[in-house]
């Protein structure tokens, strides 16, 4: 396959937020950019699909206070290396990660995943990889697409991630302020002008842009949902009313298949909720904690889907 201009630190990393926070460690066969600040039981935040270590950004402050926070870019997103095609699944993507952990020698207590980032914790904690208290899935992306729609989709991010010049189109097109702000639109979320200006600097990258598209190539959620219901770890499932690229109702479905699961509603807010409110997520985050008795005082948040 044809290289693919990376992002590079010194260059594109000079702003990055909670720059200081940042490493670069070698594992599972990858060069790895990790955030780690923050004292306290070991909380993971795995971002979604196309997104980076700065979606959690507002995030860092508060929960630092509470948690030692580990924070990497998933494989082919931003500042970390690419898995090869042959690893790119999401037992795949949920080994590497494991092996970053194994690495810096964290055992999560808590797990917090946004969309696609929900399947790789829950995936990790299914094969025995890590053993936390709790997971929390934001906007979970955890149903497959049904049908021979979910076969045609993953047919079609194959071939776009094969074709070497794929990336750089969609880099260059994607790279245009009213092209980002309409991809994330489409999510159903509003961001702030600083939001935005990162994930247009994520999308200018086809290096970044070709670790989403390996990334859905390799996506089969099959197996996890044959799985959950041996899922023991307590399971939080939150929804975001506005959400436009995963369904609130995909949250209840998935709480029937996990015994204790749980499923709550955000209001007015998209798929990027924790970018939109930060604070309200911080909440939900640090009530879970308390809730499990990693913080102390037991606290709720969100309104209950069922």
């Amino acid at each position: 396959m044809t290289a693919r201009r990376r992002l590079d630190w010194a260059r594109d990393g000079r702003e990055w937020p909670h720059r200081a926070t940042s490493s670069f460690v070698t594992a599972a066969g990858l060069r790895w950019h990790v955030q780690r600040t923050g004292h306290g039981p070991s909380l993971l935040l795995l971002h979604g699909t196309g997104a980076s270590t700065h979606s959690w950004r507002d995030l860092v402050p508060a929960l630092s206070q509470h948690f030692s926070l580990v924070i990497p870019d998933l494989p082919g997103h931003a500042f970390t290396d690419s898995l090869p095609l042959y690893r790119l699944s999401l037992p795949g993507m949920a080994q590497a990660v494991a092996g970053l952990l194994r690495v810096l020698d964290v055992s999560p207590a808590l797990i917090v995943g946004h969309s696609a980032g929900a399947a790789v914790a829950l995936r990790m904690v299914l094969d025995g990889a890590v053993r936390p208290q709790g997971v929390i899935s934001l906007n979970g992306a955890l149903k497959p697409y049904g049908g021979a729609a979910g076969q045609v989709f993953s047919s079609m991010a194959k071939v776009l991630f094969a074709n070497p010049f794929v990336p750089w189109m969609a880099a260059w097109t994607a790279g245009g302020g009213a092209r980002t702000e309409q991809v994330i639109e489409n999510t159903g979320s509003s961001l702030t002008p600083e939001g935005l200006a990162y994930y247009k600097r994520l999308f200018r990258a086809p290096s970044h842009v070709g670790g989403a598209l390996g990334m859905m190539a390799g996506w089969d959620l099959t197996g996890l949902n044959r799985d959950l219901p041996r899922l023991t770890v307590p399971l939080l499932l939150v929804a975001a009313e506005r959400d436009q690229a995963v369904a609130p109702a995909q949250a209840e479905r998935v709480a029937k298949l996990v015994s204790g699961a749980r499923a709550l509603l955000l209001k007015g807010v998209g798929h990027l909720a924790h970018e939109e409110r930060p604070q309200e997520t911080i909440d939900l985050i640090l009530a879970e904690g308390r809730r499990l008795g990693l913080l102390g005082e037991k606290g709720k948040a969100g309104d209950p889907l069922m």
